[in-house]
């Protein structure tokens, strides 16, 4: 590793970039004073120099690497690697190999940045399947919850993998806890659920024997928020549809409190006496705190912030990125799937 860590971010990613990019570097060096870390920005010279003039940022945090081009939210991945090679995507995955980056952070395009980063990075050996994983909270701090989106259909040694590669990633984030292990299921009973799903708990009933995570067995839906297990595993086409669905409950839910709090007078006096409690409930389930989704099982690790944040919340992506490497994510990633047996692969 670097004597810094080295965060290379694609700073023409995503809506209103490159502000709420540089914005956001500006948030994480104010919150962060040791200084043991870099970024390397790509995008725009002229306009990544434009939005750090606005901040008080020293010249020898940050290196810019000029790239011409932008990938747009309608590319697709096909136009995107015959047309994007010097795009400010493309450089800032590409400097993991030519730059000594750590790690990058982008915002743009998710399918593009999916395709490009396996393409550049490769996948770990043995690993046949990245998955997407993300952050949700729950009663007790936070779940690591995977694959969200980036591969339908998953076989036992997929999810398996996904298993290993999120308690990695867990460990990394929060040292001071276990890692523990569900597969998302329609109910808890070792009987239900597909011939997939049971095969691969009896393999992760031995594995776990290993010791880089606990096994809880299968978890329903309606118990991912208890935090009796804090990592999820699924198929990407059942877990993007949780993910939608709990994004949407939380919505409703704020929107509906909103609405009822302010429909007439003798709401919004209420309002006052229940400020701090509703500020509190707002914080916790504010997303931009949950921003930042990893590809896990690339040679290099991957963020996707989302497209539409702000500044908050793409300073809370690099703050994951931070803590990604400070964790030594990769080769607990590589210890942990050293130990599945060969057989099992």
């Amino acid at each position: 590793m670097n004597t810094k860590i080295i965060i290379a971010i694609d700073a023409m990613g995503g809506e209103n970039a490159p502000f709420k990019n540089i914005k956001g570097v500006s948030l994480f060096l104010q919150k962060n004073k040791n200084k043991d870390f870099f970024f390397n920005l790509f995008g725009n010279e002229d306009l990544i120099k434009k939005e750090l003039s606005k901040y008080n940022i020293s010249s020898d945090q940050y290196k810019i690497f000029h790239s011409s081009t932008t990938v747009s939210d309608e590319e697709t991945p096909l136009t995107a690697i015959k047309n994007s090679k010097d795009s400010s995507m493309w450089n800032s995955i590409n400097s993991q190999i030519t730059s000594n980056s750590n790690i990058t952070l982008s915002a743009g395009n998710t399918g593009v940045l999916f395709v490009v980063s396996r393409m550049l990075l490769k996948t770990i050996e043995f690993v046949s399947k990245p998955a997407l994983a993300g952050l949700w909270p729950n009663e007790k701090g936070m779940n690591v919850v995977l694959d969200l989106g980036a591969n339908v259909e998953c076989d036992e040694k997929n999810l398996i993998d996904f298993s290993e590669m999120g308690a990695a990633l867990y460990k990394a984030l929060f040292p001071n806890d276990s890692p523990k292990v569900a597969l998302l299921n329609i109910g808890s009973e070792e009987i239900k659920g597909t011939e997939i799903l049971k095969k691969t708990h009896a393999k992760l009933k031995e594995i776990s024997k290993n010791g880089d995570f606990e096994f809880n067995g299968f978890i329903e839906g309606n118990k991912i928020t208890n935090g009796e297990s804090n990592v999820i595993v699924t198929d990407g086409f059942t877990g993007n549809i949780a993910l939608k669905t709990a994004e949407g409950t939380v919505k409703f839910i704020t929107d509906s409190l909103k609405q009822s709090l302010t429909s007439n007078f003798l709401a919004k006096i209420s309002l006052i006496f229940s400020f701090f409690a509703l500020k509190k409930f707002k914080d916790k389930l504010d997303p931009r705190k949950f921003n930042g989704a990893i590809f896990l099982g690339l040679k290099g690790p991957v963020v996707k912030s989302h497209g539409s944040t702000d500044a908050v919340g793409f300073y809370h992506s690099i703050d994951l990125c931070y803590r990604i490497i400070k964790g030594d994510l990769m080769n607990k990633i590589k210890s942990n799937l050293s130990h599945i047996n060969n057989e099992i692969k």
